[in-house]
């Protein structure tokens, strides 16, 4: 058939040959039509593609070219389909849901690829009504049988936020596969639905490397990385072989748990199989050994990197911020300009942090300023955040409050939070009550914004206004978060709570603290009960200060870890000043070093010092 329309396609003149292949419009098309008929030509000479094509988005054209077309022994909605599949993929798919609609107007029959482009075109455009409307064709003429069809309208319903209509439509569903399972537990993770994608997720019939990435990236997402890590390590137990996506997840989640074994691992493994050149694996092995406290593995990999990114660069400067190396933060971003590499938000972030916690005030001052002059970006609230924090830090709490007056946009709890912290450092008692009045409208249920003033009224001996802000607190419903530290001992971790007896070594840590404690005294350590702010005896004011959850991840560190291997602790609160003063004496007493990441920052305590110029 082919060669006979190819020889009668040869005998006609070079134009008319042209004419019948490559019209470029209706009229071109009726030219073309007209010629055949003339010449006694077979109609099949002509394209059928390139009918519709040309005909697909005039009304009056689409008639002609639906008439034409049922002279063809193709049938009329393999030609429009395809058709279909290219409006669908423009830029302006909506044409392909007009296209749709003049088929249904000449009762052109579709078939489930009709059904598939339309709802591309649909959820594209995340057209809700002419989804639905496509739907319903797909129950009409009996396409539930097609599972690709299936998952594409559980996929549109996701993303157009109907989850309930989702649902109804999993469960009429006649088969599943794998892909159904993941399309639900994805839009579950994304509409904010954690337990009801892991209920998703445990339920599955069958898992694949995606279904167990999703999971264990939806686990970090929520704040559950603890969870995160125990799904990879079921995963890899199984078998599952796992590709640079689930790399970065499980990275992701070492860096929140501070599970340093098991990202040394993984950063093994990603070089065994050929993931130690993707970049997104690399920038997460930086910010993975950053909060690991591990700041010369990260500096190894970012120095060893082929290729940088902005993300590595800033990376790299948040990580020696938080680890108090703020000048060889303003070094490496010096080079990175030097190598036309330019500067983002979180780069003025992490530069920003390093001079607030160096209290380089000026270098601070001028970042701020040349974000916007030089390199057109625009501050958002986490830089006015870091700029009260530099202020407040430096003791210029007036600077600091001018400051947030004159934002131009609305501070929120942070850039308050920040103020009332340097009030507190520097026993400023008017200010932090501004502070705190306008943090009890922003974040009504955070109890540290109390008790950091309450603990300021203590500190200034004014008992029964601290009594007042902590009755406050039990009025409001809002609790005291208890410090909790945790540590990881050959693969597991150990979580300690503040005052907390019920460890299954809790005698050995104790008899581990009274020994250092002599020690220390020898040195000259003096407790500094000033920290605990309560009316109370000073060795009731020991005592608490002896079970802080730090003092006692570390005494069960030392017992369990080998001697001058490095210690890691990571704490959700800041450290206070008697375990920072501690912890000094403690790493020249047992020749170890000693890394704790809080709440703010990191410390290094190495040989009797810390790597930070301050605790706070």
């Amino acid at each position: 058939m082919q060669v006979i329309m190819s020889s009668s396609l040869h005998s006609l003149p070079w134009s008319a040959q042209n004419l019948v292949s490559n019209f470029n419009s209706p009229l071109e098309l009726k030219q073309a039509h007209a010629h055949l008929i003339k010449t006694n030509t077979p109609l099949s000479l002509i394209p059928p593609s390139r009918i519709a094509s040309v005909c697909a988005l005039s009304h009056l054209d689409f008639s002609y070219a639906h008439r034409l077309l049922a002279h063809f022994h193709q049938r009329q909605i393999v030609v429009w389909n395809s058709c279909l599949k290219t409006l669908a993929e423009s830029d302006s798919p909506f044409d392909a849901i007009l296209l749709f609609r003049r088929l249904r107007e000449f009762d052109v029959v579709p078939d489930s690829f009709t059904c598939a482009f339309v709802l591309k075109a649909c959820t594209a455009l995340l057209d809700d009504k002419n989804g639905k409307i496509i739907h319903g064709v797909v129950e009409k003429f009996g396409f539930q049988w097609n599972m690709v069809l299936q998952n594409m309208i559980l996929n549109f319903y996701g993303l157009c936020g109907e989850m309930s209509t989702a649902r109804l439509v999993f469960d009429k569903m006649p088969q599943r596969d794998v892909v159904s399972w993941n399309v639900m537990i994805t839009h579950l993770v994304k509409s904010g639905d954690f337990e009801g994608a892991y209920g998703f997720f445990s339920r599955m019939p069958e898992r694949n490397v995606r279904s167990w990435t999703m999971m264990i990236s939806a686990c970090v997402h929520y704040g559950k990385p603890k969870e995160g890590v125990q799904l990879f390590l079921e995963m890899e137990k199984i078998g599952v072989q796992v590709n640079e996506v689930t790399v970065v997840a499980v990275l992701s989640a070492c860096a929140d748990l501070g599970a340093l074994e098991l990202g040394m691992r993984i950063h093994e493994y990603s070089k065994r199989s050929g993931f130690g050149g993707n970049v997104r694996v690399l920038n997460t092995l930086i910010d993975m050994y950053v909060k690991c406290g591990c700041l010369e593995e990260a500096r190894r990999v970012f120095e060893e990197m082929e290729k940088r990114t902005i993300v590595s660069w800033s990376a790299m400067i948040q990580g020696l911020a938080i680890h108090g190396h703020a000048q060889e933060a303003l070094s490496v971003f010096s080079m990175m300009i030097e190598m036309g590499v330019m500067p983002n938000g979180v780069t003025f972030i992490g530069l920003l942090h390093a001079c607030s916690h160096m209290g380089l005030v000026d270098e601070g001052r001028r970042f701020f300023s040349c974000m916007t002059r030089d390199y057109g970006i625009i501050p958002e609230i986490e830089h006015y955040g870091c700029m009260v924090d530099l202020y407040s830090r430096a003791g210029l709490l007036q600077e600091a409050h001018e400051f947030i007056m004159n934002m131009p946009i609305k501070p929120n709890g942070v850039v308050w939070g920040a103020l009332l912290g340097g009030c507190k450092v520097h026993r400023n008692i008017e200010l932090a009550e501004e502070a705190t009045r306008h943090l009890a409208q922003l974040d009504p249920l955070n109890d540290g914004y109390y008790i950091v003033l309450s603990n300021i009224y203590a500190e200034a001996e004014r008992w029964e206004d601290a009594s007042r802000v902590r009755k406050l607190m039990k009025n409001r419903g809002v609790k005291k978060k208890p410090g909790c530290s945790s540590i990881m001992v050959d693969g597991v971790i150990h979580e300690f709570v503040a005052g907390d007896d019920s460890h299954s070594q809790a005698n050995e840590i104790s008899d581990m603290w009274e020994k250092l404690l002599d020690y220390m005294k020898l040195r000259g350590y003096k407790p500094d009960t000033s920290v605990v702010l309560l009316d109370v005896e000073e060795k009731e004011k020991e005592k608490f200060l002896y079970g802080h959850s730090e003092k006692l991840a570390l005494c069960f560190g030392l017992i369990n870890t080998p001697p001058g291997s490095v210690i890691r602790i990571m704490k959700n609160l800041r450290v206070c000043e008697d375990c920072h003063a501690a912890f000094k004496l403690i790493s020249a007493i047992v020749n170890r070093e000693i890394v704790v990441r809080d709440r703010n920052r990191f410390h290094c305590f190495k040989d009797g010092a810390c790597s930070c110029q301050d605790f706070w």
